[in-house]
């Protein structure tokens, strides 16, 4: 898999930026020297890009994007008249998994009429024949396997958003692709995907830092959380352990970073104020380091009543700190076929705790005192719409547990 350094990307989407939003349609003008005045403009122009947060096992998530749709109503048809496109001819296949640490891939433009819309969405390509026009690589092999995407091959992928497109101005859109919440297991080594995406400004603010390089190929994942809630992910640049959480809304973040067979370490109450600069946690020459952990796992069920079709349920182990955030350790989704998860990897030792400073570098302490305990967690089962299950302590200090089952109703 292709990745690019962080810092360049950074450089570049930040002049892509400057350089779409200086973008107008002009009027035509009148004859030469005539006094004409130029008729009105009446046009605006959309800009639509792709970013991602990472997979969770995977090497790979591909799509193939062939259009962008858009329209004034939000109750238009799939034929409904009024519907303005952005046209990717051919279709674009895209791994998702290089869109990592803010970078954007632009998917194009489209001149519209100026006014509100209220709905927006991404058509993928459909699979077809031998053709894997969407499909994903689990990790540590090679076999490219075939993502199924029913729902958004046929009519896209409907995404919450409303915008305004003023004449003779441009209005740039980034569709946020959270490839590890949108891939899920279907049973017998099938992979479906239930698309988790949303529209983020274009401007580029949010965290960035470094961890220890010695960390790099433990599959580290570092996340900016609100009361335990994913708000977004990344994975760091391999060669130098940058990352960068991008695009976030303003407001205070735990950011908790998390390795194979490490301990976890999470900054508390990282503030975002500006939308347009990066708030650092850690340098180059102090990266943040994860000491050694033993790992254990936990394994269960988790059932719909009523069942559903269309909705995937999501489990995440989560710890509390005595005076500090809920936050996330692990997560993943449910099998659609069967239900079943694993949460495997969950460190037995205390995680690393410090609370933000804008001077740094940071001093991590051990957090002896963790809620439920240290090698325990809460468990949470969610799914739209139906009610959160909770197991309020499962102790996997002695031994693995399986059999954490949840059954969740409207």
């Amino acid at each position: 898999m292709k990745t690019l350094a962080y810092s360049p990307l950074l450089r570049t989407g930040a002049l892509a930026a400057a350089s779409a939003l200086g973008l107008t349609l002009a009027a035509c003008g009148g004859g030469g020297g005539g006094g004409t005045t130029p008729p009105p403009v009446t046009l605006g122009t959309l800009g639509v890009s792709l970013t991602d947060a990472p997979a969770c096992g995977f090497d790979a998530v591909n799509v193939t994007v062939s259009k962008v749709r858009v329209h004034q109503s939000a109750t238009a048809g799939d034929t409904d008249s009024g519907w303005s496109e952005i046209v990717l001819s051919p279709a674009r296949k895209i791994n998702l998994l290089n869109l990592a640490n803010g970078t954007l891939d632009a998917l194009g433009q489209t001149s519209l009429a100026a006014g509100r819309y209220t709905q927006l969405r991404l058509v993928l390509d459909a699979n077809t024949g031998s053709g894997l026009a969407n499909s994903v690589v689990p990790s540590g092999g090679t076999a490219v396997v075939s993502l199924e995407t029913p729902s958004a091959v046929q009519s896209g992928i409907k995404l919450t958003s409303e915008f305004d497109v003023a004449a003779g101005q441009r209005v740039d859109l980034v569709l946020d692709f959270d490839a590890c919440k949108s891939v899920v297991t279907r049973g017998n080594g099938k992979y479906a995907l239930k698309p988790v995406v949303k529209v983020v400004p274009t401007a580029l603010n949010g965290i960035s830092g470094y961890v220890a390089t010695s960390l790099l190929g433990s599959r580290v994942m570092v996340s900016a959380q609100q009361n335990g809630a994913i708000v977004s992910a990344t994975v760091p640049n391999p060669a130098t352990g940058e990352f960068a959480l991008t695009r976030l809304p303003l407001g205070n973040y735990d950011v908790v970073v998390t390795a194979d067979s490490r301990a976890a370490a999470v900054i508390g109450a990282v503030p975002v104020t500006s939308t347009s600069a990066m708030v650092p946690v850690s340098q180059a020459a102090t990266p943040i380091g994860l000491p050694a952990s033993l790992t254990g796992s936990i394994a269960g069920t988790v059932t719909l009543a009523p069942a559903s079709a269309t909705e995937a349920a999501y489990v995440a182990a989560k710890q509390t700190f005595a005076a500090g955030p809920v936050v996330t350790i692990k997560y993943q989704g449910a099998d659609l076929a069967s239900g079943a998860y694993t949460l495997a990897g969950l460190p037995l030792a205390a995680p690393l705790y410090a609370p933000y400073s804008a001077t740094l570098p940071l001093t991590f302490a051990s957090a002896a005192t963790v809620l439920p305990g240290v090698g325990k967690y809460q468990v949470d089962a969610t799914a739209a719409g139906y009610a959160r299950q909770s197991a309020a302590s499962v102790d996997i200090t002695a031994a693995n547990q399986a059999g954490v089952n949840f059954t969740l109703a409207p």
